[in-house]
């Protein structure tokens, strides 16, 4: 057992608190007025725990989990009052460090923008504490217990870090099963069969795939444990776009012609060439009343001969098998679904329509996030809103005009900076060309500069002459590179080069030029280089 590492930063009305901990799960908190503890696991199961008596009271508490942190805004007790430290003992334990990044003497900081910031820190802590609520219970799914009928070798694949991989491991069937397998839009549930982690799970007909890399026995009774965090987020965003889907053909008559629940965010495709801006307003005002009014989602089994199927049914997958089974939000939808979804609407929290997107075929992607995203968005855009503050030194209001005017003057910079380049590739060439003691071959480094600055160079020597050979870039990274020169050596020198830099490119009327991927070898190019032509000099003579 270890504590986790934490840095914190005061504020006029709260104290925020980040403890590093890299994917972490089985996190237990108890935070008292006083003091805080936390237990948790990090993705190596590496167990953290960490005993904090606060400098000063704390009132309300909001936490938000990360993939590689726990964070926490603590309301003050006191506002206003400056905390020194975030311990009461003088003694500061190692695992804490000032945030430096984002702490403020709010002594001596505008009013105006101390607003700003405490507006943003109560939208953050009215949220969580007036939509977030309690996760609603897994029920008896935590106490799942079934037997393995088959376990086959297979491969999946997946891609991870941007490249894709295969992984060697098993199929598995069971006789039941509480994980969701991907389908309707919906991804797959993650969890364990006993202690193995399950990877992907999918449908083959009505019985439900699990990929895992650890094999089981066939016959063995095993529990199953369902993500809970992941099934739950997918019940919200699934719930979330049956409501918005009804409300948006009911008041606009824009029907879903399909969706996709993302890991971000979501998209609803809608038959609609465009959407308004005001048909977007009153949209999000609409699926928020409905679930501020608590209406109840209800799950229906019909056979497939019932005729109340009809009404819902948009057909059937060729190997479909049971029950057709109805989500059902009272009063607003009833449609035919395989997904996981909430019981209330309540449990959605909220709904942020984030805005839309031309879509195929003349149609609307309207993109959305439903409960602790929306949580998790808002708690991002005030993260990235603070560091823009500090970054700008403006408020959030004029945070758009502050970045205008930097790039007006970047771009000013820049052209100046191209003007200064291009004079001084001028007067290297002007240089070397009035030095009465030089040679044939010229060779030049400059770690600022582009194609231009060498073309420039090489366009004011005289290359008949003189070999030419210029780079730019890191002087041991990747660069550009030009050789130019009399066209038979040139050409016959140029592969080489590209040899020895590592390089890409290509040469014709005695220039050569390309990328470099290495420039350390870069001596070594001048070395060959004078050498050859010396060479091609002497046959000349």
């Amino acid at each position: 057992i270890q504590p986790a590492n934490a840095v914190w930063f005061d504020r006029k009305k709260y104290v925020t608190v980040n403890f590093k901990v890299q994917r972490p799960k089985d996190v237990q908190v108890d935070i008292q007025p006083e003091k805080m503890i936390l237990c948790c696991k990090n993705d190596t199961d590496d167990v953290f725990y960490n005993e904090l008596y606060f400098y000063d009271k704390v009132m309300i508490n909001v936490s938000i989990q990360s993939s590689s942190s726990i964070n926490f805004a603590k309301m003050k007790g006191k506002p206003d009052f400056a905390w020194p430290r975030l311990q009461k003992d003088p003694a500061k334990p190692s695992w804490i460090a000032v945030d430096f990044d984002n702490w403020r003497d709010w002594e001596h900081e505008e009013d105006e923008e101390k607003d700003q910031f405490d507006r943003y820190a109560d939208m953050i802590l009215d949220m969580a504490a007036s939509n977030k609520g309690a996760t609603p219970d897994m029920g008896d799914l935590s106490d799942f217990v079934t037997s393995v009928v088959s376990c086959c070798p297979a491969e999946l694949k997946q891609e991870t870090n941007g490249k894709k991989v295969t992984l060697k491991g098993f199929n598995v069937k069971l006789q039941d099963t509480i994980l969701f397998p991907e389908g309707g839009g919906q991804p797959d549930d993650h969890g364990l069969i006993g202690d193995v982690p399950v990877l992907r799970v999918t449908r083959q007909g009505p019985e439900a795939v699990h990929f895992v890399c650890t094999p089981l026995e066939v016959g063995q009774e095993v529990p199953v444990k369902v993500n809970w965090e992941r099934r739950f987020d997918h019940m919200q965003q699934h719930s979330g776009q049956h409501l918005i889907t009804a409300l948006a053909e009911t008041m606009f008559g824009y029907k879903t012609t399909s969706w996709e629940l993302g890991r971000q965010r979501s998209t609803i495709e809608l038959d609609t060439p465009s959407m308004k801006a005001c048909q977007l307003q009153e949209l999000e005002e609409a699926v928020n009343v409905k679930i501020r009014d608590c209406v109840p989602v209800n799950v229906q089994l019909l056979s497939i001969d019932d005729p109340a199927v009809e009404k819902v049914s948009r057909g059937l997958p060729g190997d479909h098998a049971g029950p057709i089974r109805i989500i059902d939000i009272i009063g607003v939808d009833a449609n035919m679904c395989c997904g996981t979804h909430v019981s209330n609407l309540s449990h959605l929290q909220v709904i942020k329509l984030l805005g839309t997107e031309k879509g195929k075929k003349n149609k609307t992607n309207l993109i959305f996030l439903a409960g602790n995203r929306v949580l998790k968005y808002a708690e991002k855009s005030y993260s990235t809103e603070r560091s823009l503050v500090s970054l700008l030194k403006t408020g959030p209001d004029e945070h758009v005009e502050a970045v205008d005017k930097l790039q007006k003057s970047v771009k000013t910079l820049q052209k100046t900076n191209l003007s200064l380049i291009r004079d001084m590739a001028v007067l290297i060439a002007q240089n070397f060309k009035n030095n009465p003691l030089k040679s044939n071959f010229f060779s030049l480094h400059k770690k600022e500069g582009d194609n231009e600055f060498m073309n420039i160079i090489a366009n004011e020597l005289n290359t008949e002459e003189t070999l030419v050979f210029l780079t730019v870039g890191e002087e041991k990274g990747p660069g550009l590179f030009l050789l130019a020169g009399p066209t038979e050596p040139v050409s016959k020198m140029g592969p080489r080069v590209l040899q020895l830099l590592q390089g890409k490119g290509a040469g014709k009327n005695g220039r050569f030029q390309g990328k470099a991927n290495s420039l350390a070898q870069r001596g070594d190019v001048e070395a060959f280089l004078r050498q050859e032509f010396n060479n091609f000099t002497t046959e000349e003579e």
